[in-house]
């Protein structure tokens, strides 16, 4: 190993990166810092003027990028983003699942819809992506799949259960792709934030949110910044004997 070698193993040059959930928080910061690494990067949200927004951000940055508007409850959404990724790129390396919907009713008063909405985003969406890239990422000499899932599926998580319960199954799911993968070449593994200041977290009450960030070993929030070193790392060759992990980058949190 030597300092030219180090560098490499971090390096994304030449790879095609679509993360979703890509216009903002921990989704935007990882962006960034694919591009940093030389990724071409393909963000997708909801929100068609966020997408434009970040697209623009991204190239003045120096790298090649894509906005494409897609809800992750959409498959039909789905298979027009892996398609315009191909299209546009030539090839999909990494798939970062990051999108997420934090909807929370406290057992007892779930309705139907708000089950199949949290499903449909944080389970079913980030399924079906995997699934609708496979082949893509089968013909990459570098296949990563990240699936970013939450300290809460470790913890009680009263109020937010179908939130904490759709990370869990990510989980078992990123598990699952890693074996059924592994001969493809796919690495698959889960990153595992904890109390990260994001729009989701500032939508709580601001008592809320300070019982979160006192909550870790660290006593504080993650800036999203935080999360692009884990994330790069699992993208990257410097992970290239890692899958089917789960990366907890909490400060602390599951631990105590």
């Amino acid at each position: 190993m030597d300092a030219e070698r180090l560098r490499s193993l971090f390096d994304l040059t030449g790879r095609v990166a679509i993360i979703t959930g890509g216009t903002r928080g921990i989704g935007r910061a990882v962006a960034e810092g694919f591009v940093a690494a030389g990724a071409s990067v393909v963000v997708a949200s909801r929100k068609a003027d966020a997408c434009a927004e970040t697209e623009a951000h991204l190239k003045a940055m120096g790298g090649a990028a894509l906005g494409v508007p897609a809800h992750l409850g959409d498959l039909d959404a789905l298979d027009h983003l892996v398609a315009r990724t191909a299209d546009a790129f030539g090839r999909i390396d990494v798939v970062v699942n990051n999108a997420a919907n934090a909807l929370a009713l406290p057992l007892g008063s779930l309705t139907p819809e708000a089950f199949a909405k949290s499903q449909d985003v944080n389970v079913r969406g980030p399924v079906f992506l995997v699934q609708r890239a496979l082949d893509h990422l089968t013909e990459s000499p570098c296949a990563s799949v990240i699936n970013v899932i939450s300290a809460a599926a470790f913890l009680f998580s009263p109020g937010v259960s179908m939130y904490a319960a759709g990370k869990a199954a990510m989980m078992a799911y990123t598990r699952s792709m890693a074996a059924e993968f592994a001969p493809r070449g796919i690495r698959v593994n889960a990153l595992a934030p904890g109390t990260v200041d994001t729009d989701m977290l500032r939508r709580n009450p601001p008592e809320v949110q300070e019982h979160m960030a006192s909550a870790s070993l660290q006593r504080r929030t993650a800036d999203p910044d935080e999360m692009v070193g884990p994330a790069l790392f699992l993208a990257s060759d410097a992970a290239g004997f890692v899958t089917g992990q789960v990366l907890i980058a909490d400060g602390g949190l599951v631990p105590r």
